[in-house]
């Protein structure tokens, strides 16, 4: 199958950047939870795994409120600022985590984060469909994969630092500036032949209220609701608790930890990149449901495998590798594939809005499912909780069976 060259320009780079950044803030907490925990006084080895999995609330709570007004936000001064005002918020809050003298001063600055990732989750994948309106699904799929190369960087080198004795503060600290570092791509001054093509819709309740209650009676919308809860359960329990899992049920180093996080970063780049290739209009459907099948027995291996079964540790952390790797690729098309899908099978409704709803009902399977898993751990440890990715993902997956058998109207073309 040919495959079309790609057509990029200042601002793909500007939100690669961005999802860089957003990545890397979102991870550096859980990559450095547990010596977090042992010096804010929750250590998760002595029932402080439901205390971890709390500060993702404060988070998810923080990034529903900026995503359900980031529609006004960019209506007022447009996506390309309310993008850069989004890694503001996102690099500075983290930024100042590193100075937060306790468990609550940590939570709620973390709040502060939250809102730029909010505004960045709301509006980075319309900001993609204005630069590319006739293909969006090639293109989201691929600036969705820098959200990989970023828990790359952010576990590969967090771990590093920590395995090597550098202190957790002093790696959120560096984290924050990464963030901020994408500020000036979206501020610098656009040239006439090189200009964001930016919608100046001025968005108020008048206008909108309408559009928000077409979506919310449409009950296709509600089932891609319910997917993208489920899918994103199954996608943040991995990257959030990944590394405290190696490291607590295992025996692994942070450096190690990192490796695990890294493979899984890496399987969803992969995949991303190979997704959103071979996307088409016709086939997102398979994909969303060839990946969620296939990642059923590999999640179950993952919560089954004991060092028992080993003779030495290199082969059974070779082998974790294997499985996180494979996860990687499973997860991978989850949110970005299923919001275009959903909105390309609701073509009445508008996108932009759709969009943020997806995210807005998406994050909160992230926060739910992550403390989900801390209350778990800390009755059945890490192993047992493991058990919940799998039961998320079958979730996904009938969430898929059932819309297919609900009649619909045709897809709007993206041509």
């Amino acid at each position: 199958m040919k495959v079309a060259s790609l057509s990029l320009n200042r601002y793909d780079f500007a939100v690669y950047a961005a999802f860089v950044g957003y990545s890397i803030c979102s991870l550096v907490i859980p990559m450095a939870l547990v010596q977090i925990g042992n010096s804010l006084n929750f250590p998760l080895d002595h029932g402080g795994m439901s205390i971890g999995g709390t500060l993702q609330i404060a988070r998810s709570t923080a990034i529903v409120v900026s995503l359900l007004a980031c529609g006004f936000l960019a209506g007022r001064i447009g996506k390309r600022y309310s993008m850069a005002l989004a890694m503001f918020l996102s690099g500075g809050g983290i930024f100042l985590c590193a100075f937060a003298p306790s468990y609550w001063s940590l939570f709620l600055i973390l709040a502060v984060a939250g809102l730029g990732e909010g505004i960045c989750e709301g509006l980075a994948t319309p900001f993609v469909q204005d630069l590319h309106p006739a293909n969006p699904e090639r293109y989201v799929n691929i600036a969705h994969s820098f959200w990989s190369v970023g828990i790359a960087v952010c576990v590969l080198g967090a771990g590093a630092l920590l395995t090597i004795g550098v202190h957790w503060r002093f790696i959120l600290a560096i984290c924050g500036l990464i963030a901020l570092a994408s500020v000036p791509l979206f501020l610098w001054r656009e040239s006439p032949r090189n200009r964001y093509p930016e919608q100046n819709s001025n968005l108020s309740w008048r206008r909108i209220l309408p559009e928000y209650l077409r979506i919310i009676r449409s009950f296709h919308f509600w089932l891609y609701c319910a997917g993208m809860f489920m899918g994103a359960g199954a996608e943040f329990c991995l990257t959030f608790w990944a590394a405290s899992y190696l490291q607590l049920t295992f025996g692994a180093t942070a450096w190690v930890a990192g490796l695990g996080t890294a493979a899984i970063a890496f399987g969803m780049f992969l995949g991303r990149t190979f997704f959103g290739m071979i996307a088409r209009e016709n086939n997102l459907r398979k994909i969303l449901l060839a990946a969620s099948l296939g990642m059923i027995p590999v999640s179950l291996a993952l919560a089954l495998i004991s060092p028992a079964f080993f003779s030495s540790r290199p082969l059974l952390f070779s082998v974790l590798m294997v499985l996180l790797f494979l996860c990687g690729i499973g997860i991978a098309p989850y949110w970005p594939t299923l919001q275009v899908y959903g909105v390309n099978r609701l073509p009445e409704l508008d996108s932009t809005l759709l969009y943020i709803f997806f995210s807005a009902t998406g994050i909160p399977g992230c926060g739910f499912f992550t403390w989900l898993i801390g209350v778990l751990g800390d009755r059945f440890q890490l192993r047992g909780a493991f058990f919940l990715i799998p039961v998320t993902l079958i979730g996904y997956a009938s969430v898929l069976f059932v819309e297919k058998h609900i009649p619909k109207s045709s897809p709007r073309s993206m041509t």
